[in-house]
C-alpha cells in the first residue's frame, strides 16, 4: 500500500511538472508572437512612412498633404456643422410659432441679450477716402451715432480693409489715422490689400465678422454703393425665418476667357463648354444668415476663390441647402421704386 501510494504521488508530481511547462512554453510563445507582430507594425508603419515621403518629393507636394489628425478635425467640423444646421432650422421653427423671439438669445449666464440684426462691412480700399467720406455723410453715421444705431437697431457698420505689402509705410499710416478719428474700420492684419486678393478679403470679413458679432445676417457692400439702412433691415427682418439665406440681386453670366477683359476668368475652362457662370448675387451688395457665415468660417481652408468675390461666394454654397432668395431690392444699378440701394 505504501508503494502504490509512493507512485501515485509521484505521477501526479509529473503531472503538475508537466502544466507547468506547457504553460511557459506557451507564455514565451505568445510573448514572441507579440514581439514579432510589434515588429511587423513598427516596420510596416516606417515602411508607409518612408513611401509618403518619397511621394510627397515626387509630387512636389512637400508638407501640403493633409495629415490623419487634420482630416479627422475636418471631419469633426462637418458633423458640428450638421448638428448646428439642425438646430437653425428648429430655431427658425419656433421662431415661427412664436416661442423665441426673434432677436433674443441665451447666453448661458441666466440673462438674455439681443442678437444684433446684421454686420455690414463695406469694402473699401487705400486711395478711396472720398468715397468713405460720401458714405459717412450720407448714410453712415459717426461718433456716438454709430454706437446709437448699433443699440437701437441692431446694425454694425465698418469699412473693412487689409495691409499694404510694405507693412507700416503711408497707405498703411493714413488708414490708421483716419482710423482714429472716426473708429469705424475693421482691418484684416493678415490680407494683402490688391485688386486680385478681393475675394480672399471678402472670405475674411466674414471670417472675422461671425467670430466678433453674434448677428442674423452678414452683408458685403462696395464703397461706391449707397444704401438706405433702414429699408436694408427691414428687409433683412422679413427673412430671419430663413437660417440659411443667400439674399442679393442673383445673375448668372458669361466667363471670359480673354486676359485682356476686364472680367477676365483665369478658371474659364472649369465652366464648362457654354462658359457661364452659376447662379450667384452681385456683388454691390449682398447678405448672407449666420450659419452660412459659420460655415464659410469652419470650412475657411478647404473654400478657394476665383477671380470675383461675388463669385467666390455663390461657389462656396453649391452643394449646399441654402435659400438662394432674388431680391429685386439689392439691385443698385439705379435709385427705382423700392429700392434700398443705388452704385454710383
Amino acid at each position: 500500500m505504501h508503494i502504490r501510494g509512493g507512485s501515485s504521488s509521484r505521477g501526479q508530481s509529473g503531472l503538475g511538472f508537466g502544466s507547468r511547462v506547457s504553460s511557459l512554453l506557451l507564455a514565451m510563445f505568445a510573448t514572441m508572437a507579440t514581439i514579432y507582430v510589434a515588429g511587423r507594425l513598427w516596420q510596416d508603419a516606417e515602411t508607409r512612412l518612408h513611401l509618403v515621403e518619397e511621394l510627397d518629393k515626387r509630387t512636389g507636394q512637400g508638407k501640403s498633404a493633409v495629415s490623419v489628425d487634420d482630416t479627422l478635425k475636418i471631419i469633426a467640423c462637418r458633423e458640428q456643422q450638421k448638428r448646428l444646421s439642425a438646430v437653425e432650422m428648429e430655431l427658425a421653427a419656433a421662431r415661427q410659432a412664436g416661442f423665441v423671439s426673434n432677436k433674443l438669445v441665451d447666453k448661458g449666464d441666466g440673462h438674455s441679450k439681443k442678437r444684433i440684426l446684421a454686420v455690414i462691412g463695406i469694402i473699401t480700399t487705400f486711395g478711396r477716402k472720398k468715397n468713405r467720406d460720401a458714405i459717412r455723410k450720407a448714410w453712415m453715421p459717426t461718433g456716438a451715432a454709430l454706437k446709437q444705431m448699433e443699440d437701437e437697431k441692431g446694425i454694425v457698420l465698418r469699412f473693412v480693409i487689409g495691409r499694404s505689402a510694405n507693412r507700416g509705410d503711408s497707405l498703411d499710416r493714413e488708414i490708421d489715422n483716419e482710423n482714429r478719428q472716426t473708429n469705424d474700420f475693421i482691418f484684416l492684419d493678415g490680407q494683402v490689400e490688391a485688386t486680385e486678393e478681393q475675394p480672399k478679403k471678402s472670405k475674411l470679413f466674414f471670417i472675422h465678422a461671425v467670430e466678433t458679432w453674434d448677428a442674423e445676417f452678414y452683408a458685403k457692400v462696395n464703397d461706391d454703393v449707397y444704401v438706405n439702412i433702414d429699408a436694408l433691415g427691414a428687409t433683412l427682418s422679413s427673412h430671419l425665418d430663413k437660417p440659411r439665406a443667400y439674399i442679393g440681386c442673383m445673375k448668372s453670366g458669361e466667363v471670359f476667357s480673354e486676359p485682356t477683359h476686364k472680367w477676365y476668368e483665369p478658371d474659364w475652362w472649369k465652366f464648362g463648354d457654354a462658359k457661364s457662370y452659376f447662379r450667384h448675387a452681385s456683388g454691390e451688395i449682398y447678405a448672407i444668415s449666420r450659419a452660412l457665415a459659420q460655415f464659410i468660417s469652419i470650412n475657411r481652408s478647404l473654400l478657394r476663390t476665383y477671380a470675383h468675390d461675388d463669385v467666390s461666394t455663390g461657389s462656396w454654397f453649391i452643394g449646399l441647402d441654402v435659400k438662394h432668395i432674388d431680391e429685386s431690392k439689392f439691385c443698385c444699378s439705379s435709385w427705382s421704386t423700392g429700392s434700398l440701394c443705388a452704385a454710383v
